[in-house]
């Protein structure tokens, strides 16, 4: 089981692994424009804590680029959206082989909507639902899992303009705060970028891994 020690010393925070440390090799699902924070967040914290993450999208190769977008709650009624930094992929979708891969992370924002017309990428969805590897999605995400239709029965949080969504696709909407995240099995889902924290957390302890300060 992967475990991290952290230590604090001269005020330099070091994090280094077990030599029996077996890290998960995660697959990351992203698309043009999906959203800033929830595309580069995950993908650097978990490459810090030891995991291996490929992050693919279709039509592209390893060392091309997605542009991202940056959405913010600026007190309108539905969130801002400006551009943000472009993010380079470091795997090839048509190489993808999800039995290869432990686990899947769906960013949200723009991505999802289109992504969820290609045929290969719900097919990769429901290969990890039907092994029952950990999957974690967060704000737009669900529109994944729901054209995937594996949320039958399922808890799932989203972005709240994704809750009919979620529901026609036969899930439960978890009305949680912005800031929380909700855990159903192996699936670990929030609703937007100001979960990180919680919706990291319970992603890494579907995964085990352990952290330990000390």
């Amino acid at each position: 089981m992967p475990r991290i020690h952290a230590k604090l010393s001269s005020h330099v925070f070091q994090i280094f692994r077990e030599e029996t440390m077996s890290g998960k090799k995660i697959l990351m699902l992203c698309g043009d424009f999906g959203e800033d924070y929830e595309t580069m967040v995950p993908f650097q914290t978990l490459l810090t804590v030891g995991h291996t993450v490929h992050a693919v999208c279709p039509g592209k190769k390893a060392g091309d680029h997605i542009a991202t977008a940056i959405h913010d709650f600026e007190g309108h009624q539905t969130y801002t959206e400006k551009p943000g930094h472009n993010f380079t992929l470091n795997a090839t979708f048509a190489d993808v082989k999800p039995e290869n891969y432990d686990a899947l992370v769906i960013p949200g924002g723009r991505g999802p909507e289109y992504l969820r017309l290609d045929e290969k990428v719900i097919a990769v969805v429901k290969h990890f639902f039907a092994a029952n590897k950990p999957v974690a999605a967060v704000c737009h995400g669900a529109q994944l899992l729901a054209a995937a239709r594996v949320l039958e029965g399922r808890t799932c949080s989203a972005y709240p303009a994704c809750r009919p969504e979620v529901e026609l696709a036969g899930g439960k909407y978890a009305d949680i705060a912005i800031d929380q995240a909700v855990t159903d099995g192996n699936l670990v889902t929030s609703p937007a970028w100001p979960a990180h924290p919680a919706w990291l957390s319970q992603f890494l302890a579907v995964l085990g891994t352990k952290i330990t300060h000390g």
